[in-house]
């Protein structure tokens, strides 16, 4: 593993992340053609929780947590804790003292390829966390990892300032170099969709709005007027 903290990055526009979160992270996902989201099972830890901010990326060793506290002093507002592991770990690398040290260097949350503990005491801080697991097991600090290199996080390539959003729904990644063409297509979506919204208030159909009924008959789909007496009966 490469021992080294990269004290600067390049992040997106600061406009620009907080317009991706206010898209969330559904939006954004489909409007860079369902890329860039991370396995469902990193989860979102504080319920109704939602931020958007740049990734510090965090390399560690399994059970062994001593590089987050490298990465958190580097973390500046904004920023976004990311970590992952160099093979499985579902320990308890994140919890309340570290979630008071980012909320003091102005990070807005933090998303562990690991698990999360004090969930509890997470929640009554407000501080939005996402992990794979829930564990209260602790870990070490004895091996050096790396901090700001790219790392893989819930199935994901992670680079040091990519764009992470993230919701109830998940977490998805946004290249930093994309991101303003990512809230381009992500607005324009919003837009879709509203326009939707209200045609369907007034009686449209989702099949003729989304121009699927044709494709449902070349597909084959038939209608049946019904009843149809099957035969099969439950007891």
């Amino acid at each position: 593993m490469n021992k080294v903290a990269i004290k600067t990055i390049e992040r997106a526009d600061g406009e620009v992340i907080k317009a991706l979160g206010k898209c969330g992270v559904a939006t954004v996902h489909e409007a860079q053609g369902r890329s860039g989201a991370m396995e469902p099972e990193i989860r979102a830890g504080v319920p109704g929780a939602a931020i958007a901010g740049s990734a510090i990326t965090v390399l560690c060793a399994p059970g062994d947590n001593w590089m987050l506290h490298v990465a958190i002093e580097l973390m500046e507002p904004g920023d976004v804790l990311v970590v992952g592991t160099t093979s499985r770990s579902l320990d308890g690398f994140f919890g309340d003292i570290l979630a008071e040290f980012v909320t003091q260097r102005g990070g807005v949350g933090a998303v562990l390829d690991t698990g999360a503990r004090d969930i509890r005491d997470l929640r009554e801080q407000g501080f939005p966390v996402w992990s794979r697991a829930i564990s209260p097991q602790g870990t070490v600090k004895e091996t050096v990892g790396a901090v700001n290199v790219p790392i893989m996080c819930g199935g994901r390539l992670v680079i040091p300032g990519d764009v992470v959003v993230a919701d109830d729904d998940g977490v998805v990644l946004v290249p930093r170099q994309h991101a303003a063409d990512v809230l381009d297509a992500s607005h324009q979506r919003i837009d879709k969709e509203e326009a939707m919204r209200t045609a369907i208030k007034q009686g449209g159909k989702t099949l003729d709005l989304l121009g699927l009924r044709e494709k449902l008959i070349e597909k084959g789909l038939r209608y049946d007027d019904g009843p149809i007496d099957w035969p099969f009966h439950r007891e």
